[in-house]
């Protein structure tokens, strides 16, 4: 157990190397409660959305997500994050653990004039496990009426995970197929448990946070505060494809757009 982004949190349980081939050819199970969720709703709750984060989130269907980046004037991180429409006028935020005081001060400062729009940091209110790797969909279809089959790559639902009301969301943080389930807290114990117990069959195991870093570094997947930080603009990250260059405007799109027509200097790249 070590002290990450203010909670203890397991680096392995059986050894990084066999967590992280489970997921690759079975399946693994992840607590990553640890991260933060911001919700925005109201009439004005997309132009908030759509001011802070580099994606155009008006492109979003209730039921969709998509990844982003919460952008400072410079066109750098304050942090990377996903965006989730509940609803027309609902959004949810899930940013990275070490950075939920500062997003969330950030999208309240950044918002406070646009209008009709309550930004709640609700992090206590969920628990988050994800399920990942080749037998995730087998596992969690057991547990839920919900055919997931039909639930696209970014895509979420409302139902039920083993009884307990969730959100399943087919999004995950390795590079292989799977679901990141957001459920009340004081549920969480035992759907990780009964997870463990549905999964045993098809070799789930739970993983820790060394794994999670090889397999989401394996997929060039970037970490926030390692790869990306406010020193590093979305460009430099290599991830021009998560700005909205036709939105009307967010903060640091006048930035990009310099950087973009004067050419990078410098660029992450994977080997």
């Amino acid at each position: 157990m070590v002290p990450f982004g203010g909670w203890d949190m397991p680096v392995e349980y059986s050894g990084i190397t066999n967590e992280h081939l489970a997921v690759r050819t079975k399946a693994g199970l992840f607590d990553v409660s640890h991260m933060g969720q911001i919700e925005l709703a109201g009439r004005d709750a997309l132009a908030a959305v759509q001011r802070v984060s580099s994606n155009d989130a008006a492109k979003l269907s209730v039921g969709q997500a998509q990844y982003s980046a919460l952008t400072t004037p410079a066109g750098t991180f304050v942090d990377d994050l996903l965006v989730y429409r509940l609803a027309g006028d609902h959004f949810l935020l899930v940013v990275n653990a070490g950075n939920i005081e500062k997003a969330y001060k950030w999208i309240s400062d950044e918002t406070r004039a646009i209008g009709d729009v309550a930004v709640v940091n609700s992090s206590a209110r969920y628990a988050l496990l994800a399920v990942q790797g080749p037998a995730a969909a087998d596992i969690v279809q057991q547990l839920t009426t919900i055919d997931l089959a039909s639930l696209k790559y970014y895509w979420f639902a409302h139902g039920e995970v083993a009884g307990v009301r969730s959100i399943i969301s087919r999004t995950g943080y390795t590079g292989e197929d799977g679901f990141e389930l957001f459920i009340p807290p004081a549920s969480a114990e035992g759907i990780w448990n009964t997870i463990l117990e549905t999964g045993a069959g098809k070799g789930i195991v739970p993983v820790g946070l060394g794994a999670r870093d090889t397999l989401r570094l394996e997929a060039g997947m970037h970490l926030s505060g390692q790869d990306i930080d406010e020193t590093t603009t979305v460009l430099e990250a290599d991830l021009g494809w998560i700005i909205g260059w036709k939105k009307a405007d967010f903060i640091g799109k006048a930035a990009l757009e310099q950087q973009k027509n004067a050419g990078l200097t410098r660029k992450l790249v994977g080997f």
